[in-house]
């Protein structure tokens, strides 16, 4: 039998580049037109402010001089001035440098720049940027950022209505009010609420007031509904495993930040009493504050939030983190709609994803001002948008026209 003849090097590149110019799906591929690396320049921020309902939300465009605009969320209700101030003194360091190498970007930002690098300001700006720098990526790429972060596991992600109560506050928040809620809003799809455990009582009144509220619910559903527990860190140690052991009864989905979000200890105190989960993370900043939390067994579901913890690159690291503990994911969420993407295209690939906040009473005007991209819930879940980077754009004009910029303040709710 004659053996082939040996093609040489030239010959074989000749040939696979003939073969590579007759695939038509190569060809159309979208990669082939994306913009290079290094092509890119930044050129400066945009800022815009508005206010919905009853908090303030900070919005940041980073623009490029490819005329790609990356969208960023640093909402951070009563002190959107100190976040603009910090992404005015990020601005200087951004200009002029190539937008794609976000975990360059993060790195040099949080460890490089200023030794003085936490901080809920500090965080908040970084965060809104590297939510951005993945925007203008997905855009430059044609992709969506899911896609980037090689998911989804889950083509939907299952959401949960928060502040879910916020219609039946004073006369009108009473037991039957509560369960006819409940019946409308199983009846909408959802599958899991959260609410505000009762404020303003007496430490046994409060827990009472409560126990009257989940016999209502689960009067009127049944157990169709998963029900979560606002505490908003205003119960002590001890007043937190004993409103834990009388609700128990109802199986909540967990009670969140029943003591002070500062101090992991005294949450590992409770979750070690406690027959309900304890969840929370909202606070918290960077793997190395999640890392304390988790390795106290403060929690067993943690909440970052992709516009505090550090983005969407941090916060993947911070859900990673956490599965080697067995701790769930379901993270906080209940500002604008870019955050609200951003941690759904986070939260695409992480295995321990539980559920996401969802802000449903403003699905009708993200819906409207995003041109119909907006994610909305359906049987309890919603989808992963389709565009490319975030897959969702925003008519910040109309925002603002919308939603003129107030600037509430939002005391905390405390115990003395």
């Amino acid at each position: 039998m004659e053996r082939p003849s040996r093609l040489t090097r030239r010959q074989c590149v000749s040939r696979l580049a003939g073969g590579l110019a007759a695939l038509p799906l190569l060809a159309a591929t979208p990669l082939l037109a994306a913009t290079p690396p290094g092509r890119i320049k930044i050129t400066g921020f945009d800022i815009h402010k508005v206010t919905l309902r009853w908090r303030d939300l900070l919005f940041v465009e980073v623009k490029t001089d490819a005329g790609i605009t990356g969208l960023g969320e640093g909402t951070l209700e009563g002190r959107e001035d100190a976040v603009e101030n910090e992404l005015r003194w990020l601005e200087e360091s951004y200009v002029g440098r190539d937008p794609s190498g976000i975990e360059e970007h993060w790195n040099r930002s949080y460890y490089l720049l200023s030794r003085w690098r936490n901080g809920p300001p500090a965080m908040t700006a970084l965060s809104a940027l590297d939510i951005a720098l993945w925007d203008i990526e997905g855009k430059r790429l044609n992709l969506p950022v899911w896609r980037l972060l090689q998911g989804p596991l889950k083509p939907r992600l299952r959401v949960y209505y928060t502040h879910w109560n916020a219609s039946l506050t004073g006369a009108k928040r009473t037991p039957e009010a509560f369960a006819q809620w409940a019946r409308e809003t199983s009846a909408k799809g959802w599958t899991a609420v959260k609410w505000s455990i009762p404020m303003g009582l007496p430490e046994k009144e409060r827990t009472q007031a409560l126990v009257r509220e989940l016999e209502a619910v689960r009067g009127a559903i049944g157990y169709k509904m998963d029900l979560a527990l606002e505490a908003s860190e205003t119960f002590s140690i001890r007043s937190a495993v004993e409103m834990a052991q009388t609700i128990a009864p109802y199986k909540p989905l967990w009670i969140e930040e029943p003591t002070l979000r500062e101090s992991p200890q005294g949450l590992a105190d409770v979750a070690a009493k406690s027959p309900v989960p304890i969840a929370t993370g909202e606070g918290l900043f960077t793997r190395y504050e999640f890392g304390a939390l988790l390795e106290r067994k403060g929690a067993s579901i943690i909440q970052p939030d992709v516009m505090h913890a550090g983005g969407i690159t941090e916060i993947r690291k911070v859900a990673n983190l956490a599965e080697t503990y067995g701790a769930e994911v379901a993270p906080h969420q209940c500002s604008g709609p870019i955050a609200h993407v951003a941690s759904i295209n986070a939260m695409s690939v992480c295995r321990n994803f539980l559920v996401e906040e969802w802000e449903a009473a403003d699905d009708d005007l993200y819906l409207e001002l995003t041109d119909g991209k907006y994610p909305t819930q359906k049987e309890g879940t919603v989808a992963l948008p389709e565009g490319p980077g975030l897959g969702i754009s925003v008519n910040f004009a109309e925002f603002k026209k919308r939603c003129p910029y107030k600037k509430r303040y939002l005391p905390a709710s405390l115990p003395i």
